[in-house]
């Protein structure tokens, strides 16, 4: 069996808001919860599972490779819920999107400060 990425954990003050967040900016289905956790399901069978936390939240990293069209549903959520988002991941570019490998991407952060990154390329991929 080839290794894939199962699933990972996501710390968050509100696990519920959070999770909800996900499942509707990215247009997934609602959280399930299994256990501690309330679960995204990404539609390669990876699920970002949510929990409560009262610790100081480490910010991570989470790409989506998501199609043209996909992504411009996506975008249209972000700027209706007017997020600031930016085209490179040092939040410099405030209010652009990247083209890099000839696709289009854009970074945001969720409501716990986690960096979001959406993209239609892989890195490395295009001319």
């Amino acid at each position: 069996m080839p290794i894939q990425l199962n699933h990972t954990i996501v710390a968050a003050r509100d696990k519920a808001a959070s999770a909800q967040f996900m499942s509707e900016i990215l247009g997934l289905p609602k959280p399930f919860a299994f256990g501690p956790f309330l679960c995204v399901q990404t539609d390669n069978d990876v699920t970002l599972d949510f929990i409560d936390s009262a610790e100081v939240i480490a910010t991570q990293h989470y790409a989506f490779l998501v199609s043209e069209d996909e992504f411009d549903v996506i975008f249209d959520r972000i700027k209706d819920r007017n997020l600031t988002y930016w085209a490179d991941p040092h939040h410099r570019q405030i209010g652009e999107i990247n083209t890099n490998d000839g696709g289009r991407g854009v970074y945001f952060d969720d409501p716990d400060g986690h960096a979001l990154e959406i993209l239609t390329r892989p890195y490395g991929s295009g001319s």
